[in-house]
């Protein structure tokens, strides 16, 4: 081999070798690294304090106590209690008239009822039973029979063996006086003729003995 072809060979091995090695410089290098900023975060907006139980201020409507409506008020509407008695006269059965004038200065127990009243049949008996009983105490019991005849009204009396008077209210007149729209009612009239008390029907001894103990002052009245 001649030394211009040797020289030649010579160059191009050390080019050959010069670029493997850059290559291998190349590829051996340092792996970028990711930055080291973090992320940018979301913040989410800080809610208000809450309002504390000792400085929160409660609505009105929130602090007023429920309205109440009085048992004396309600008593006094539906029997008025505290006034005086409407007037009440009307046909007694078997004869006469029931007249509440003429019975001024004593206590009177009026009840108004009818014969196919169920609580009237369970009552009638208990009221002529506290008449008998407080009689000498001034005590009278009236029953008022509404709108029915007298042919209705007389047998069913007698069944119960009832003494007490009875009167007839035909027309339904002292019924709508009285304000006495549902049957049985009782009213209970002191001795100056006031309304003391009333309840409506289907009530017992108890609740009759209480009525009774308004208008006999002075008299323990037992069920």
């Amino acid at each position: 081999m001649s030394t211009r072809s040797t020289v030649a060979v010579g160059l191009l091995a050390g080019l050959v070798v010069g670029l493997v090695a850059w290559l291998a410089l190349v590829a051996l290098g340092p792996v970028p690294q990711p930055s080291a900023t973090p992320p940018p975060s979301l913040s989410l907006p800080t809610p208000p304090p809450a309002a504390s139980a000792s400085t929160a201020t409660p609505s009105p409507a929130a602090s007023a106590p429920p309205a109440s409506v009085s048992p004396a008020g309600s008593a006094a509407a539906l029997f008025g209690v505290g006034e005086r008695a409407p007037a009440l006269r009307v046909p007694q059965l078997a004869g006469g008239t029931i007249d509440l004038a003429a019975l001024s200065g004593k206590p009177v127990w009026v009840n108004f009822m009818a014969t196919w009243c169920p609580p009237c049949r369970d009552e009638l008996p208990v009221m002529n039973g506290f008449a008998a009983r407080y009689g000498s105490n001034g005590l009278v019991v009236v029953a008022i029979d509404v709108k029915e005849d007298e042919a209705v009204v007389a047998p069913f009396m007698t069944s119960l063996g009832m003494s007490i008077p009875v009167g007839l209210d035909g027309d339904g007149s002292a019924q709508q006086a009285w304000r006495a729209a549902a049957l049985p009612v009782h009213f209970w009239i002191d001795a100056q003729g006031i309304v003391r008390d009333g309840a409506l029907g289907g009530i017992g001894p108890d609740v009759m003995a209480k009525g009774l103990g308004r208008i006999l002052p002075g008299v323990t009245v037992t069920p």
